[in-house]
């Protein structure tokens, strides 16, 4: 009896349980009322997706040119900091949409509406759930994550600050003094913000690295260390 149970388990599904399969997945996809936890679903799985093909090629280089060990334990770390940085992204990415449907939810003005600041209170408590706290908040991946994402900011709010605020924009932008400055003056800063950015970057990062390498990040300090220790001058 056992045996015919379980060939009966394997037989494939009919034409017709086929279809039933189909048009329940269709039904729930298409429903309306499970759109918001389907984006969910949807953000975690492209988090994920993302942070495996960013990760992997980045990794892979690093493991194989920095460290030492066994194929198998290089391989090892390849997929350790791939697994991390994949899982990092997609759990964010939940926290964040989640965050997000709970705000429009509780909006007192709007309920089901997304309010002026949802964003920001939203990312807020992803940044600190995913990346905050733990015993990975302060792994190489983490910090790379972050590290990557301050950057971004950092020049995305630069040029903001010499921008008008957008008589179109549906976000609240503050009017800051500089936003008030002459054109040409604006346009003398932009022209030169970026050299000077970049030469004072290189120039500070050089000098820690010179003096005070440990402080330095991990894989760029490995990087710095291949390219410049043993080369004249160095």
């Amino acid at each position: 009896m056992d045996v015919l149970k379980v060939s009966r388990l394997a037989l494939p599904l009919s034409p017709d349980q086929t279809n039933i399969s189909q048009e329940t997945v269709e039904s729930i996809i298409l429903n309306p009322d499970l759109a918001p936890l389907l984006a969910i679903v949807k953000a975690a799985r492209n988090g994920a997706v993302y942070g495996a093909k960013v990760r992997f090629p980045h990794a892979l280089v690093m493991v194989f040119m920095f460290r030492s060990g066994t194929l198998k334990e290089k391989l090892r770390l390849v997929f350790k900091a791939t697994r991390q940085h994949a899982r990092n992204l997609a759990f964010f990415a939940t926290v964040y949409k989640s965050s997000m449907l709970i705000l429009r939810l509780l909006n007192p003005s709007a309920p089901g509406k997304e309010g002026p600041y949802d964003t920001f209170f939203a990312g807020l408590v992803g940044g600190y759930v995913v990346f905050g706290r733990g015993k990975q908040a302060r792994s190489s991946v983490n910090q790379q994550i972050v590290i990557y994402v301050f950057a971004r900011v950092v020049l995305a709010l630069a040029k903001l600050s010499i921008e008008p605020p957008s008589a179109t924009s549906s976000t609240p932008t503050p009017t800051l003094f500089t936003q008030r400055l002459s054109p040409e003056l604006k346009a003398k800063i932009e022209h030169n913000a970026w050299p000077v950015f970049a030469s004072l970057s290189w120039a500070f990062v050089m000098y820690i690295f010179r003096w005070q390498p440990e402080s330095i990040q991990s894989s760029l300090r490995s990087s710095m260390k291949y390219m410049y220790v043993g080369s004249p001058g160095t």
